[in-house]
């Protein structure tokens, strides 16, 4: 794939880490085998054999959680994270290898606004390529809170180089995020909405009448407030809220539903199946509603951001938020 980068991260997006176990010599990431004690030795041998285009450096992001927002561990979190930085930025020096890798820094720092904007000034002093804002996805802040300490910190940041930010991906709060200066975004959405066996449905062509488009997108209002009351509705399976901007397939009255799951959309899965067909592939748990789902949810969350980028282009972001804005209330 020329056209694409690999970028590796440090921790799975959907599967949240324990807290306690980041020390001032290492950061834990856990797998399928369980607990792996990461030094900045080790951490950068990995990338010098996987070689990849960009990685995030080590990090103590744990300042986020919690049980953990005091000013003492905020502080000890962007201490801890510039350490790992330096140490890291040493050895990729010290690598031939390593030194056409692209290091992404980490901005650290809870909710504690001092400590995010000295996270982000003395990062920005180090040769990094590149800005991961972490922290803001599990902070138990208010959104207005977590939104203007996100204003904050990007405008402490260099325009010239990305801006990251991870476990951030509803479209509502993409939108909100990108209005903040903030450039690159995981794509786990998707993944968490095919393992409620849902299926994304929400429109985000901004260019017709808005209230058209929401009226059309299924076929009829009832599918729109169907889609509201989801947000209250959790699953077992992802132990996430279904949102507003999907439809939960495993309901019954899909079992006689023969339209695609989004008219007009063009992946394989809505050019060949139904609906219906979909619900029946839930129920009998078959493996293919997974493979199906998958191709939907990445297809369509992929065309919002193919919109996002024309929106941008024409300068008309804010009639495109609108319309998400309308399906997130």
């Amino acid at each position: 794939m020329p056209e694409s980068l690999l970028y590796c991260s440090l921790h799975d997006p959907v599967s949240p880490c324990p807290a306690g176990y980041v020390t001032n010599k290492s950061v834990s990431v856990w797998g399928v085998g369980g607990r792996v004690e990461m030094t900045a030795s080790k951490f950068m041998a990995i990338q010098q054999a996987l070689q990849p285009d960009w990685f995030q450096c080590l990090s103590d992001g744990e300042a986020s959680c919690e049980e953990a927002t005091s000013i003492k561990r905020a502080r000890k979190s962007v201490d801890r994270s510039l350490l790992f930085l330096d140490n890291c930025l040493r050895l990729q020096e010290e690598s031939e290898v390593l030194r056409k890798s692209t290091i992404i820094g980490v901005i650290e720092g809870g909710d504690v606004m001092e400590e995010r904007l000295r996270s982000a000034r003395e990062t920005a002093k180090r040769p990094v390529g590149g800005f991961l804002l972490d922290g803001f996805q599990g902070n138990p802040t208010t959104l207005e809170t977590r939104l203007y300490l996100l204003s904050s910190v990007t405008a402490e940041l260099p325009e010239d180089k990305p801006r990251l930010i991870c476990g951030v991906s509803r479209p509502d709060e993409v939108l909100e995020c990108i209005e903040r200066g903030v450039d690159l975004f995981e794509s786990f959405f998707p993944y968490q909405v095919t393992e409620r066996g849902c299926a994304l449905t929400f429109s985000f062509d901004y260019q017709p009448n808005p209230e058209e488009t929401l009226s059309q997108q299924n076929g009829t209002q009832e599918e729109i407030k169907h889609a509201d009351q989801t947000k209250k509705i959790k699953t077992t399976s992802c132990n996430q809220e279904i949102t507003s901007f999907e439809i939960n397939l495993k309901e019954k009255k899909y079992q006689e539903d023969f339209d695609p799951l989004v008219r007009g959309c063009s992946c394989y899965c809505c050019k060949n199946h139904t609906r219906a067909y979909i619900h029946h592939l839930l129920v009998t748990n078959e493996l293919l509603a997974g493979v199906l789902l998958m191709m939907h949810n990445f297809e369509h969350y992929f065309g919002f951001f193919h919109s996002i980028r024309e929106a941008l282009r024409s300068d008309r972001l804010a009639q495109l938020k609108e319309l998400i804005c309308r399906q997130a209330s």
